[in-house]
């Protein structure tokens, strides 16, 4: 539901759309609706949000939000995440409220993910 003053979507940078489409629907079951060349809105994510085509990168240490995703099954989605090719920047560790692990896409954009 919208509301005023809450977030209601994403949008992150990508300079590769295919590989990015690719590798977060075989990770995490992620669809996805072309919107030109250049943008692709994300399905089945949680909340709404898209890609668009920019070489730049979203990183915490160059001050970017981080994506945070949840995941029921830590380890496992650890593994899909490398057999897709994603590079894991920070192994499993506790943190207050769970574990989590950080990675990079495709196109070096960095997401964590974390469970209870």
């Amino acid at each position: 539901m919208k509301e005023t003053g809450k977030i209601n979507y994403l949008e992150i940078p990508s300079s590769d759309l295919a590989a990015t489409k690719q590798f977060f629907s075989s990770v995490f079951g992620w669809s996805f609706v072309d919107y030109g060349p250049e943008y692709v809105a994300i399905g089945d994510a949680g909340l709404d949000g898209g890609f668009y085509q920019s070489d730049v990168k979203a990183t915490t240490a160059s001050g970017s939000v981080l994506v945070v995703l949840y995941s029921a099954a830590l380890e496992q989605t650890l593994e899909k995440v490398k057999s897709a090719n994603g590079k894991i920047i920070k192994d499993i560790f506790p943190f207050p409220g769970g574990r989590r692990f950080h990675f990079t896409d495709l196109t070096g954009n960095e997401f964590a993910v974390w469970s209870e």
